[in-house]
């Protein structure tokens, strides 16, 4: 049981990195390559200005980041890449928030699914700053936990695409409707499975004890 588990981990590893790393370079390639006529995301980045090129950037280089921060080799063993990457894993946040908000105002969808996108971008460099201060504070075990959070909305560029691609591309669901969903769903969902895995072994601790699956008492903020 304990190979499966740890193959389950690893899998789970891998998926994450490779698809947070995918996703970062087509970020990137998105500010060089060519758009369709007639699509509706090429005539938002004609007219954003700045806000879609520094979103897509910065955005796409916190996810690239995202797998290091994360890793608990990095840590270990070269702790100063990991104060250096980490900073700027958070100064893309920052940066790349307002830019992400000034987006979900004119979103596919209108409000339906910009309000979602709103919340994302108002959360995310909330939830990397208290992760900060906590470090700051000296408190590493609740700032590993709320980075793991700020990581789950990093994530969502991910959970987003994959989500249209499955709605959209596979079940041939309206386009529309599913981007309304994913607007929602894909840091709502990032979060619930982020919240499952912190909370997990104090669940495995109160059922060993005997109590209730939901008889634990949360370490930390």
């Amino acid at each position: 049981m304990s190979h499966l588990l740890s193959l389950v981990r690893w899998t789970a590893r891998f998926l994450f990195s490779l698809t947070s790393v995918a996703v970062a370079i087509y970020a990137f390639g998105y500010l060089y390559r060519s758009h369709a006529a007639g699509n509706p995301f090429a005539a938002q980045f004609a007219i954003s200005g700045w806000d879609v090129p520094l979103h897509m950037f910065l955005a796409g280089l916190a996810l690239l980041l995202a797998p290091l921060q994360l890793s608990a080799g990095v840590r270990r063993r070269l702790p100063a890449l990991h104060r250096t990457a980490g900073w700027l894993y958070v100064a893309a946040i920052l940066i790349g928030a307002p830019s992400g908000l000034s987006l979900a105002f004119h979103a596919q969808g209108g409000a339906a699914s910009g309000v979602g996108f709103a919340l994302l971008a108002l959360l995310w460099p909330v939830v990397t700053l208290r992760g900060v201060l906590l470090a700051v504070a000296g408190d590493t075990a609740s700032h590993r936990r709320w980075m793991c959070r700020s990581v789950a909305l990093t994530f969502a560029a991910v959970t987003l695409r994959v989500g249209l691609g499955v709605g959209a591309g596979v079940l041939h669901l309206p386009f529309l409707a599913v981007y309304i969903t994913m607007a929602w769903a894909s840091w709502l969902l990032n979060l619930a499975v982020c919240e499952l895995i912190l909370r997990w072994p104090s669940w495995r601790r109160a059922r060993a004890a005997g109590g209730s699956r939901w008889a634990f008492r949360p370490t930390g903020a």
